[in-house]
C-alpha cells in the first residue's frame, strides 16, 4: 500500500525529459504547495516554439503573503518575472529583473528548490515556468492576472514570442514611420517583428528566410519583400544594401544565429542603423564584428522579451488584442491534445508550425 501523500500535495500529469535530446515522457508527478509568495495553478493551454514555452492557467492556490492572485484568476506565466523593487525593475530603463531574471537552473527562486517529484526523485523546472503539466508552481512575480474576456487559447501566445517581436519593434528599436526594415528569420517572432514595423508605418519590411513556404503567410504579417538567400549568389547583405539604396534603417536578428549579426549588422545604412538580435544561440555565443561598422554610426542593441516589463506592460498588450489592434490567432497553426506533445516538437523541428497551442485535459 502507497504511502499517505504529504498535507498539499498533489498528482498530475507531467511531461518529462529525462535526458537532452529524448522525446518527452508522460508521468505522474507529485507537486508540492506553493510555498510564500508562490502561486500553484492549472494549466489550460501552452504553446512552444524553439526557446520558449508560453501557457495560459489559472490559479489553484496561493502561498503565504500573495495578495495579488486569488483562487479561479486567469493568469499568464512568465518565463522572466518582475519584482518592481530591485534597481531594474524602478529604473524605467530595463526589464532584467535582477530577482526574478531568467531562471535557467531548473529551481525555483525564492529557495533553489523544485516543486516536482517522482517518487522523491526531484523533477526540475523549465524557465520558472514548467506548463508542460496540468498543475505547476510559479513565483507570484512570474505571472500576471488577466482578464477572464480573454480566449486562453489564443492570448497565451503573448507571454513571449508575440509580444517579444512586437517589443523589439517598438520599444527596443522604437521604428520610425516611413522607414526601411529587414527581418532575418521569419518565424513567430520576426513576423511579430514585421507586424510591429507594419503598425508603426514602416515603407519597405524585407523579410529573409529560406523556407520558401514563408513567403505567403508574411505577407499577412506586413512584410513587402520577401528575399531566399539560396537565390542569390552573392552575401544577403549586399542584396539588402541594394534594394534599400544603402541599407535598411533598422534590421532584426530572429534566428539565434551569431553569424547572422554580423549579416544583420552589414544590412544596416551608416549613420543610424540599429540593429536588434532577438534569437538565443545553440551554439556558438560569441558575437564577431569589424570595429568599422560601428565606427560608423550602426548600433546592436540586445532584446528579452522585446523590453516588456511583464507584469506592469502586458495586460495593455492583451487589451490591444481584445481590442483587434494587433493579430495574434494568425500566429496559431495547430492544435494538439497534451499526449501528442511531442508531435508538436516534431513539427517545429521541421519548420512545419508557427505557433502550436497544446490543450490540456479538461
Amino acid at each position: 500500500m502507497s504511502s499517505p501523500l504529504p498535507a498539499g500535495v498533489i498528482t498530475c500529469k507531467a511531461a518529462v525529459a529525462w535526458g537532452a535530446g529524448e522525446a518527452l515522457v508522460m508521468e505522474e508527478v507529485e507537486l508540492s504547495p506553493p510555498q510564500p509568495l508562490e502561486i500553484r495553478i492549472k494549466v489550460v493551454c501552452t504553446s512552444l516554439c524553439r526557446s520558449d514555452i508560453t501557457a495560459w492557467q489559472i490559479v489553484e492556490s496561493v502561498g503565504e503573503g500573495v495578495s495579488e492572485f486569488g483562487v479561479g484568476d486567469h493568469v499568464l506565466t512568465l518565463f522572466t518575472g518582475e519584482c518592481k523593487t530591485c534597481r531594474h525593475c524602478t529604473s524605467g530603463k530595463s526589464n532584467i529583473c535582477q530577482v526574478l531574471g531568467l531562471e535557467r537552473r531548473g529551481v525555483m527562486h525564492s529557495d533553489q528548490g523544485t516543486r516536482f517529484s517522482v517518487k522523491g526523485r526531484p523533477i526540475y523546472h523549465y524557465c520558472a515556468v514548467s506548463s508542460f503539466s496540468e498543475y505547476t508552481v510559479v513565483h507570484s512575480g512570474c505571472a500576471v492576472k488577466v482578464s477572464s474576456n480573454a480566449p486562453l487559447e489564443k492570448i497565451c501566445l503573448l507571454s513571449c514570442g508575440v509580444a517579444a517581436g512586437l517589443g523589439a519593434a517598438w520599444k527596443v528599436a522604437d521604428i520610425a514611420g516611413g522607414s526601411t526594415v529587414v527581418i532575418f528569420g521569419l518565424g513567430t517572432v520576426g513576423l511579430a517583428v514585421a507586424q510591429g514595423a507594419k503598425l508603426r508605418g514602416a515603407s519597405q519590411i524585407i523579410g529573409v528566410d529560406t523556407n520558401p513556404e514563408k513567403k505567403g503567410k508574411a505577407k499577412i504579417f506586413g512584410v513587402t519583400d520577401f528575399i531566399n538567400p539560396k537565390d542569390y549568389d552573392e552575401p544577403i547583405q549586399q542584396v539588402v544594401k541594394r534594394i534599400t539604396s544603402g541599407g535598411a534603417d533598422y534590421s532584426f536578428e530572429c534566428i539565434g544565429d551569431t553569424g547572422m549579426i554580423t549579416a544583420a549588422l552589414q544590412s544596416c545604412c551608416d549613420g543610424w542603423g540599429v540593429t536588434v538580435t532577438l534569437g538565443v544561440p545553440k551554439v556558438k555565443p560569441e558575437v564577431t564584428a569589424h570595429y568599422a561598422l560601428f565606427l560608423t554610426g550602426r548600433t546592436l542593441r540586445g532584446s528579452l522579451f522585446g523590453g516588456w516589463k511583464p507584469k506592469s506592460d502586458l495586460p495593455a498588450l492583451i487589451d490591444m488584442y481584445l481590442r483587434e489592434e494587433i493579430q495574434v490567432d494568425e500566429f496559431i497553426t495547430h492544435n494538439l491534445s497534451f499526449e501528442e506533445i511531442n508531435r508538436a516538437f516534431d513539427l517545429m523541428a521541421e519548420g512545419k508550425c508557427l505557433r502550436c497551442v497544446i490543450h490540456m485535459p479538461k
